[in-house]
């Protein structure tokens, strides 16, 4: 493992993207245990993605028209799910949530389904892993497990950290009504506009 793969890896997870979005709106909704749950849901989120590219099976998404379109859809499906999810008031945001391990476990269910259901990130990691692993190496599944690990511990942790941050401003949040109201419709409409970029999104 090189310090390149780790610089790389350190800045694309750091990157917002849906998972980051995710973990941080429970945190603020919820506090900081519920945001663990979430980062968890997320991270386990990255297998499917990383064991279709390791065993080269993401390379269907790039020769299958249908497979690809297929789960793109139910990708979209799922984010404009969240967008609702977002506006109710029992939902994401939702301050009065039930934090017990049912809730924890649908939490991190969510964040679980927002990475499985996301055709990109299987994409990503054929084109990601390979270009990490030494010519001496070229074949080694071990090899390319141990990175696919690694990148999802620093997954894990930076959305911990994420988590924590957010669920320090929640009661800064909970103490004012209005700015619930905008932060649940800032979030909402975020995740709708990844649901219309994945739309557009091409092979």
């Amino acid at each position: 493992m090189t310090f390149e793969f780790l610089l790389t890896s350190l800045i694309l997870v750091l990157m917002p993207g849906t998972g980051v979005l995710y973990t941080v709106a429970i945190g603020l909704g919820q506090g900081f245990k519920p945001s663990v749950a979430a980062a968890l849901g997320c991270t386990f989120g990255i297998v499917p993605a990383a064991l279709a590219s390791i065993l080269g099976l993401a390379a269907v998404f790039h020769t299958s028209a249908m497979a690809f379109i297929v789960i793109k859809y139910l990708g979209v499906a799922y984010l404009l799910y969240m967008a609702w999810s977002m506006l109710n008031d029992n939902g994401i945001l939702g301050v009065e949530a039930e934090n017990n391990k049912s809730s924890y476990f649908r939490t991190a269910i969510n964040g679980t389904l927002l990475n499985v259901l996301n055709p990109k990130l299987s994409l990503f990691f054929l084109a990601f892993l390979p270009q990490f692993v030494p010519v001496d190496r070229t074949g080694s599944l071990a090899y390319m497990f141990y990175l696919a690990a690694v990148f999802m511990l620093m997954t894990f942790v930076i959305f911990v950290l994420y988590g924590a941050f957010a669920s320090a401003a929640r009661v800064y949040i909970i103490e004012s009504p209005r700015a619930l109201a905008w932060l649940k419709r800032g979030f909402a409409g975020v995740f709708g506009l990844l649901a219309v970029r994945l739309v557009m999104a091409e092979r």
